[in-house]
């Protein structure tokens, strides 16, 4: 199954330049995904009978586990559900025959970019992962810049400077876990596969450990859209296409956030403490928190306003995950799933707007429930629903988040985490829902175009809403697994 996680995308790149027939590359790009969804569920149910697969392949690179799964499982879904969306959404941008290129170099550039993040939740060794995160930016900033106008080109720059310099950053912090791997355990052969150090942490050097996790946080934080290292997230997630807007914000920021988990779990062990990185997360979450919410109110782009909205949540998993308790982390996992689905369905929905309306403007558009009642519904429901509103799903999550905070002597994180999610609430409601009443600027045609894109958005919003009130058992077994492997049990 792991081969054809891998070999799927790279398959589908090939086969898109075979044909210049419209309705077969959006076949092949639908077909692949749903493939490798497939393949995605038959390692899930492999996991429910095992701890871990692990493939001996390259010296036992490749390697998965719950956590790896959740973060597997996540890409893999949103993956599916753009690539659904995108059939009507390429259609409608890319009308005339001469665009087919566009169309194959947009879909040859999805797949490279799944992979690379099929690669970074698939291989245990921490510099095949660093690689593989680098190259999610080298795969998605011809993305971020797909439209070729004067902003999205700064964008693309903006993000593979900044975010190549925080890469660097992360590469010293590997390289100093490395040398501290070398030092402490002497007579045995170093590695950097996460499960090995994982197992001897208490035997690294915990100074050496401290100054690589400081590296590791910055440069991975960087990925993630942490502040204040956030400066590329908002140009980028707003001036790319809405389908790779998804991708980026839904998946890409929960790959990093995923390589900050894997080196969480090794120094917290090694210092038989979450005290030094729980501080440091908690800072970062709380910075990222209330910047974000403050910057909200400022946004007359409603797609930016959404990138913004990332940012928050990142922050709110880096406090959860700074917490470090099984109630804590548990959420956590909860949360990158919740928003995940959440910020995807709000990014196609925005989609669906830029396309009718042309214009990102907040303050150019009125009466979106009249003039489009299908996306326009969702589209609120949505922005309540990333708010932390009830019933939908983040709002379980942050409510378990703010109980493990009061339940284990966090009292005062827990007081600012309420509120300052309270004044991001507020922020999101005052900037967006003006975009919802009233009447229509001007006389619009109802008529919504894209059919499997509006499928998609109602099945995203349904999903939230359910999982809002239940958890299926599947989950909750996976975000408990995560929960024991990052612990130790």
């Amino acid at each position: 199954m792991y081969i054809l996680l891998i070999f799927i995308p790279i398959l589908q790149s090939l086969l898109f330049w075979r044909t210049s027939n419209r309705r077969s590359l959006h076949l092949i790009n639908v077909t692949g995904s749903f493939l490798l969804l497939l393949a995605v569920l038959s390692l899930l149910i492999q996991l429910q009978s095992s701890s871990a697969i692990n493939y001996p392949l390259f010296n036992s690179f490749f390697y998965i586990d719950s956590l790896n799964a959740l973060v597997l499982a996540t890409t893999v879904l949103v993956g599916f559900f753009v690539a659904v969306y995108s059939v009507g959404y390429l259609n409608n941008e890319y009308k005339l025959q001469t665009d087919i290129k566009k169309i194959k170099l947009f879909y040859s550039l999805t797949s490279a970019f799944i992979f690379t993040m099929v690669l970074v939740a698939t291989t245990q060794n921490l510099g095949l992962m660093w690689i593989a995160i680098e190259a999610t930016t080298l795969a998605s900033v011809f993305l971020v810049g797909f439209s070729n106008t004067k902003r999205s080109l700064e964008a693309a720059w903006k993000y593979i400077i900044i975010c190549s310099v925080g890469i660097a950053l992360a590469f010293l912090g590997i390289v100093f876990l490395y040398f501290s791997s070398h030092q402490a355990l002497q007579g045995a052969e170093p590695s950097l596969n996460w499960s090995y150090l994982f197992e001897q942490a208490r035997s690294l050097d915990a100074g050496i450990l401290k100054i690589a996790f400081i590296f590791v946080l910055v440069g991975f934080g960087t990925k993630a859209g942490l502040v204040p290292m956030h400066t590329w997230l908002p140009d980028a997630h707003s001036e790319a296409p809405s389908p790779v807007s998804a991708l980026l914000s839904g998946v890409l920021l929960n790959n990093a956030m995923y390589g900050i988990i894997r080196f969480l779990s090794i120094v917290n062990k090694s210092l038989g403490s979450s005290l030094y990185t729980g501080r440091l997360m908690i800072a970062l979450g709380i910075l990222s928190i209330g910047t974000a919410a403050l910057f909200i109110l400022a946004q007359k782009d409603y797609k930016r306003l959404l990138a913004y909205s990332s940012i928050e949540h990142m922050g709110i998993i880096a406090l959860s995950l700074g917490i470090f308790t099984p109630a804590s982390l548990f959420a956590s996992f909860f949360h990158m799933f919740n928003h995940s689905l959440t910020k995807a369905m709000l990014f196609l929905s925005a989609g669906n707007v830029l396309q009718k309306f042309k214009t990102k403007d907040i303050g150019s558009i009125n009466g979106l429930l009249k003039s489009m009642p299908l996306t326009g519904s969702v589209f609120l429901l949505g922005t309540m629903a990333i708010a932390g509103l009830p019933p939908f799903s983040i709002f379980s999550s942050e409510i378990n988040i703010a109980l493990a905070a009061f339940t284990s002597g966090y009292s005062i994180v827990g007081s600012v985490f309420i509120l300052l999610i309270a004044l991001a609430f507020v922020s999101i409601a005052y900037t967006l829902f003006r975009m919802f009443f009233g009447l229509p600027s001007q006389e619009q045609n109802s008529n919504e175009k894209n059919t499997l894109g509006n499928a998609v958005i109602l099945l995203l919003l349904v999903t939230i809403t359910l999982t809002g009130f239940y958890m299926p058992l599947f989950l909750k077994n996976i975000f408990e697994s995560a929960t024991r492997i990052v612990t130790g049990g």
